[in-house]
């Protein structure tokens, strides 16, 4: 993980939304395809790039994309996160004193995420319904002109990479009662036409780990699937 910019801690005697502003403004000058921080165990299978939008299918995955920007020093925010997991962010190392979150933005959710964009490195959106081109067009704008990145859960025209989970996988007791220790996926990045990238990452942190033939995991499985079976 590294960033390509220094970052100036938001001076506490001074107006948040002020500060921001200057951002924002530096932010016009900074040119899209700049390096955006990643974690470790996301950095080569899908580096973030600035006037870049992503797809997951998960919110593990939304958390994480946003989590190396973050650590970095960054400011980050979540649109359209009723459920946001506050504990879960900040075991990925995402610094809630610089999080913007916006649960609910209704039907307003295209201006909220622009105006989102206009001042943070990372947005998170999770969109109320399907987004039209022309909706996605005025945020893929936006993105390049400020040289964030937007991760979107769920789907998105024109999406430079797609990330979904294809397996996942807990460790824990084999029988009876005790804690879920580790959660492991199997990851799938496509862009485009290329084929498809996979890795094996694990929580907490989001971390690479090698595949292992052999497992000493139990599947959680759904109620419903539990009831088809």
């Amino acid at each position: 993980m590294s960033s390509s910019r220094s970052i100036t801690a938001l001076d506490p005697a001074r107006s948040v939304v002020e500060q921001l502003r200057e951002r924002m403004a530096a932010m016009e000058h900074k040119p899209a395809g700049q390096p955006v921080p990643t974690l470790p165990g996301l950095a080569g299978l899908v580096p973030l790039h600035g006037g870049g939008t992503y797809a997951v299918d998960s919110a593990a995955l939304g958390l994480a994309l946003a989590a190396g920007a973050s650590r970095a020093g960054e400011w980050v925010g979540f649109a359209g996160w009723s459920d946001f997991g506050a504990e879960a962010a900040a075991e990925l190392g995402i610094e809630l004193s610089r999080t913007v979150l916006v649960p609910d933005p209704g039907e307003h959710w295209l201006e909220v995420t622009a105006a989102l964009v206009d001042v943070l490195r990372v947005v998170v959106l999770r969109p109320p319904a399907s987004v039209s081109e022309r909706a996605a067009g005025v945020i893929d704008s936006r993105l390049r002109t400020r040289s964030a990145v937007l991760v979107v859960h769920g789907d998105w025209p024109r999406a430079e990479a797609r990330l979904s989970i294809e397996e996942s996988l807990w460790t824990g007791p084999a029988s009876g009662t005790g804690q879920l220790a580790e959660r492991r996926a199997r990851v799938v990045v496509r862009r485009g036409a290329r084929p498809p990238q996979r890795a094996d990452l694990a929580w907490p942190g989001a971390r690479r780990v090698e595949a292992t033939t052999e497992r000493e995991v139990r599947e959680i499985r759904r109620p419903a699937d539990e009831r088809a079976g």
